[in-house]
């Protein structure tokens, strides 16, 4: 992985930060990408010990991804992985959750992503060792959250975009997803409630988001895994 390149969608907080610096400490170059968070983004970069850029762009627009992607390959001049970290998560009643709230959330999980792994992979065809993709999913892509209608739904389509894709442009381009489980304590909670949380899982505590980081760093370097999702959640699916 020394000497490649990255880009991490949604870099400068939480599971997307720790990806980007946990693929810096495998000596790849980064692209930084972030919405609104950028003096979470320079922190993030200022940490990271290669080189490294910070991009602004809007991923649920065509135009946004077109700028993002441009500003990459201006400064790498080619990109060996795309992670698709990027995601907003909006709790709502099925019966109130407007059109409006609907696509502001398919368009960023779901049209985003599609569109940058669209725009990568044309890069990454024209480059002799192909590239990799990985899609950072949600256990609420594999089992149904009532109270995150669209959120559920977009990362189930993220699960099933991963399959087509894999299928679509191998060999020289493969593709996978972590689907994390709780390992980033909400803003709004407080220990004891995250605590609880972690009760539920067969390892009987939270993860972290450095545990999904490994899971991604798994899937870019083992070259014959594509099409599948590493689920991250130390066994809560089974309770």
């Amino acid at each position: 992985m020394t000497g490649k390149v990255a880009l991490v969608t949604g870099a400068a907080r939480r599971v997307g930060r720790a990806i980007a610096l946990s693929l810096a400490a495998e000596e790849m170059n980064v692209v930084v990408h972030y919405h609104r968070s950028e003096s979470e983004a320079q922190h993030t970069r200022s940490e990271i010990g290669v080189e490294a850029i910070t991009v602004q762009a809007d991923l649920s627009t065509p135009g946004g991804v077109d700028a993002l992607l441009d500003a990459a390959l201006a400064r790498f001049g080619r990109l060996d992985a795309l992670v698709n970290s990027a995601a907003i998560m909006e709790k709502t009643d099925v019966l109130i959750l407007s059109a409006a709230n609907w696509d502001r959330t398919l368009n960023t999980n779901l049209r985003g992503p599609f569109l940058c792994c669209q725009r990568a992979a044309r890069q990454m065809l024209t480059q002799p060792e192909g590239g990799a993709i990985v899609n950072i999913a949600d256990v609420a892509g594999v089992e149904p959250w009532a109270k995150y209608p669209a959120h559920s739904v977009s990362k189930a389509g993220l699960i099933m975009l991963t399959q087509v894709l894999a299928k679509a442009l191998g060999p020289a381009i493969r593709v996978n997803a972590v689907a994390p489980g709780p390992v980033a304590k909400p803003a709004d909670w407080d220990e004891a409630r995250w605590r609880h949380v972690g009760q539920h899982t067969a390892l009987r505590r939270t993860g972290t988001p450095d545990d999904v980081a490994r899971a991604v760093i798994f899937l870019l370097n083992n070259d014959y895994i594509t099409g599948e999702t590493i689920v991250v959640d130390g066994g809560g699916r089974l309770f």
